[in-house]
């Protein structure tokens, strides 16, 4: 019988279920999209009863529409969106609140309180994140705050509460197993990443009572086994990773100076830097990540809140866009982009600006702009947002990017990724398998269950295209610096620029 590890990409705007094959191989897949919840401007939601529905729909059609037996799944891969965080009752396994998802900013007000409190500097040391309602513990406190009882049933261990890995892990094992990773839990101003657990201090000035807290396990290893169910008894979990050092793993990115960029939703920069783990002055975050056993490592990583979300925007808010697929096109029949640059500060500006106050804005139009020079300035934006990432992170690193490796949907876009090579001035790599996300979950997991070792997959990883730079640098210079022209004039305050 053929052997797949199973691996669940469970995303922003949609849910992924993948087969990948004893060489590693994505041999199948299904999506579902994601319903998205807007309670307020700024607010973001998910309903985490519909992320399983959908989770374990995907897997009994992928199986049967495949016909692989269930039995011939060895093991099961988790990758999911970092910080968006649930809470739920631990005896029914229910929610009490929608899932608050990591784009909402309804927690900012909280954050510049524990700023103005003098906190900022202890997150900061221990967690290498900044105080941004971007991160999950604002959000678990907010829960707790604004649901009717429920602070009092935490504290007295009725509930528990993770991110959307910890959410599916719980589900699959039927409520045996609440455990998350080291990558996740890195990611939620809780978690100190230096002794590598959960710090005392910060849960108790952000008021999250650690009795809600999940088990914290190396990415590649058991973190339980399935329920009867949608899947055999007995299947292990085993590997878990955030979204961003899932596909870092999934690129080969195991080694200090080796760096990826996903675009997705919005856009994600990590620098491997080992067992070192280095200190940002200038907006980039500390973070942990994977070695090439898939046990712990750290990681510099700067966040883009809005990428591809906005091409989404143009397509279903303002309706110019047909299908986010021909955007490529319209963009390369243009000259250029006519002056207009997009700032997507849809819900304030991430790494290096860290201003969760800037809102998005259209710069430079005049009554000769175009639908198409709209949406050629929503995919530059996509290159200018992973310029000032990548900029920052050389300067603060010391190292200087050789080639930049790329994955997620965007890397289909020809014109961006062109764009990109052009502004950055050095190549721009996409792997065979653009899936890295669900990759590094897969291969994670075939590590933990045994299927692989760490040297069978280097091998797994080839280059299908490489976009070399055509511009000279003072055409790259120019282009860059209109842009942070335009950055000038949405920002509300400096921080890290």
């Amino acid at each position: 019988m053929d052997r797949y590890v199973l691996a669940i990409d469970q995303g922003t705007t949609g849910t992924r279920v993948f087969l990948f094959d004893e060489r590693g191989k994505p041999a199948a897949s299904r999506y579902q999209e994601l319903r998205q919840i807007f309670p307020r401007p700024g607010w973001v939601e998910h309903d985490a009863e519909e992320i399983w529905a959908a989770t374990s729909s995907l897997i009994a059609r992928l199986l049967g529409e495949e016909h692989v037996s269930p039995a011939g799944v060895a093991a099961v891969g988790i990758t999911n969106q970092r910080e968006t965080c649930v809470v739920w009752d631990r005896e029914t396994g229910k929610p009490i609140h929608n899932a608050i998802v990591w784009q909402c900013r309804r927690t900012a007000e909280y954050c510049e309180r524990l700023r103005s409190a003098g906190h900022e500097s202890c997150f900061r040391d221990r967690t290498g994140l900044l105080l941004d309602p971007y991160f999950s513990g604002t959000k678990i406190r907010w829960i707790l705050d604004h649901v009717a009882g429920a602070r009092a049933r935490a504290e007295a261990g009725e509930l528990r509460c993770g991110t959307i890995d910890s959410w599916l892990i719980w589900k699959l094992t039927g409520g045996e197993r609440h455990a998350t990773d080291f990558t996740n839990a890195s990611r939620t101003l809780l978690f100190n990443i230096h002794t590598r657990g959960w710090d005392p201090e910060l849960c108790r000035i952000m008021e999250v009572p650690t009795a809600l807290l999940p088990e914290v396990n190396a990415s590649a290893g058991l973190f339980g086994h399935t329920a009867a169910g949608v899947l055999p008894a007995g299947i292990p979990i085993s590997g878990v990773a955030g979204d961003q050092q899932a596909a870092l793993f999934g690129q080969g990115c195991v080694r200090p100076g080796l760096a990826k960029n996903t675009y997705g939703t919005g856009a994600f920069v990590l620098l491997n830097t080992g067992d070192e783990a280095r200190t940002s002055g200038r907006g980039l975050l500390t973070t942990m990540a994977c070695n090439a056993e898939g046990g712990p490592a750290y990681a510099l990583e700067g966040a883009i809140f809005i990428a591809g979300a906005a091409l989404q925007w143009l397509r279903d808010g303002l309706e110019i866009l047909p299908d986010v697929s021909a955007s490529a096109a319209i963009a390369e029949s243009l000259q250029d982009n006519g002056g207009v640059y997009m700032v997507p500060a849809f819900v304030g500006l991430g790494a290096p600006y860290w201003d969760p106050d800037a809102r998005g804005a259209l710069l430079g139009l005049t009554r000769g702009t175009t639908r198409g020079q709209v949406i050629r300035a929503a995919l530059e934006a996509m290159a200018y947002q992973t310029r000032d990432v990548l900029d920052t992170m050389s300067a603060e690193s010391g190292v200087r990017l050789g080639n930049l490796r790329c994955d997620g949907g965007a890397t289909r876009n020809r014109f961006l990724m062109q764009f990109q090579a052009d502004l950055l001035g050095v190549s721009v790599e996409i792997p065979e398998n653009p899936e890295t996300t669900a990759a590094g979950a897969a291969y994670l997991a075939g590590l933990g269950c045994g299927m692989w070792k760490a040297a069978d997959l280097a091998d797994l990883i080839r280059i299908a295209q490489r976009y070399e730079p055509t511009v000279s640098g003072e055409a790259r210079d120019r282009q860059y610096a209109a842009w942070k022209e335009a950055v000038a004039r949405v920002l509300t305050r400096r921080r890290g620029d």
